[in-house]
């Protein structure tokens, strides 16, 4: 059975086709997803509800992903949500600069579904609670 409680998602990138595959992803994880292409519309939807957990393009056009990491952890609640940042880029500074700005963990793209859960999981949302026991 499962359980009442409703995970939320955030996809922020400016890939529609990353959107998609992230989205296919996360619906078999019962989350439901929401996703904007850019950092801009990504904040005013926390705004509007605060997801469980962000999926954050790194290297967006108009506001890139520091930037709106940075202003969501300065919002009202924006502590709440677990922060996966996505990359390309296999750039240490950029992942430790980003840890530091308040990333919860970083994903290389391009990532699968076993990859995705991992990351879940080691942010403390377990993909499977009932296998957690």
């Amino acid at each position: 059975m499962k359980t009442a409680s409703t995970r939320t998602a955030l996809i922020v990138d400016d890939s529609a086709v990353i959107r998609k595959v992230a989205r296919r992803i996360l619906e078999t994880l019962d989350f439901s997803v929401r996703d904007a292409e850019d950092g801009e519309t990504a904040l005013a939807m926390c705004a509007e509800a605060m997801p469980s957990v962000i999926l954050l393009d790194w290297n967006m056009p108009n506001m890139d992903g520091y930037e709106v990491l940075r202003q969501l952890r300065q919002s009202s609640r924006g502590d709440q949500p677990k922060v996966l940042f996505c990359t390309t880029e296999n750039d240490v500074g950029a992942i430790a600069r980003a840890l530091r700005a308040g990333a919860d963990e970083y994903i290389m793209k391009p990532f699968d579904r076993e990859i995705l859960t991992a990351k879940l999981d080691q942010v403390g949302l377990a993909t499977h609670p009932s296998e957690a026991a």
